[in-house]
């Protein structure tokens, strides 16, 4: 299988990466970085180019040959500078629906090509019908539980605004909400699945390593089972 995945150095994308190539997936490697990764670069099967996510002609270059295209889109880089991805998803939260709706129409060309978007948590449901999001005390609560300050909910709900843009499309999108709380961590292969509410562990914490979550974005590239629908994983 051929996979391509944007934001290929980030935190929760370079371990997509790595499962990737792990189990022999042929990888290409979009990063705005990409000329120094390919430098440093020395694995087999993984070849890096350029890709602008907010430019629907970018994204359809991409596409030929592609059997799957996952987005980890961020703006900045969170794994070597966290802060500087945080003030820009503040800044700009619209650019997650912006993002949806570029990559949806790059698929337009292609509609062959499954894509997989990892967003956020916080369009997980807190109660029936409430999410994350529009909760905005336990919104509030679960940022100072993960560390990031509340004018954060901001981008919590540009993710969810992403979401919706996929909802609209009939192409062959899923979209993966991470758990509450996910960092960089131990490979286990061990968790659960779960659709629209957050999966917690006995002490009531939404969580899940990133490497874990590489997992299971490889096994629904692998396996579809969540076209059209969202998908969320936790221990």
């Amino acid at each position: 299988m051929r996979i391509g995945v944007i934001g290929a150095t980030g935190t929760i994308g370079s371990r997509v990466v790595a499962e990737g190539l792990a189990r022999g997936h042929l990888i290409d490697a979009f990063s705005r970085d990409a000329g120094e990764a390919a430098a440093r670069e020395g694995r087999a099967n993984i070849t890096w180019a350029n890709l602008d996510v907010l430019d629907p002609a970018s994204i359809a270059a991409a596409l030929p040959g592609l059997d799957v295209l996952i987005s980890a889109f961020q703006p900045g880089n969170a794994a070597r500078d966290l802060a500087d991805t945080v003030r820009r998803s503040i800044a700009d939260a619209g650019v997650y629906a912006t993002a949806a709706r570029a990559l949806l129409k790059a698929l337009e060309s292609h509609p062959r090509t499954r894509l997989i978007v990892i967003g956020g948590a916080g369009s997980l449901e807190v109660e029936p019908g409430v999410v994350l999001a529009d909760a905005e005390e336990r919104l509030h609560a679960t940022l100072d539980g993960v560390g990031l300050p509340r004018a954060y909910a901001a981008a919590v709900r540009g993710h969810r605004d992403a979401l919706n843009v996929l909802r609209t499309s009939n192409r062959r999108w899923t979209y993966f909400s991470p758990a509450e709380d996910i960092t960089p961590g131990e490979r286990t292969g061990r968790f659960r699945i779960g659709e629209d509410q957050p999966v917690r562990d006995a002490e009531g914490r939404s969580r899940v390593s990133a490497e874990d979550a590489a997992v299971a974005l490889i096994d629904e590239a692998e396996l579809p089972r969540f076209v059209q629908r969202r998908f969320t994983v936790g221990y």
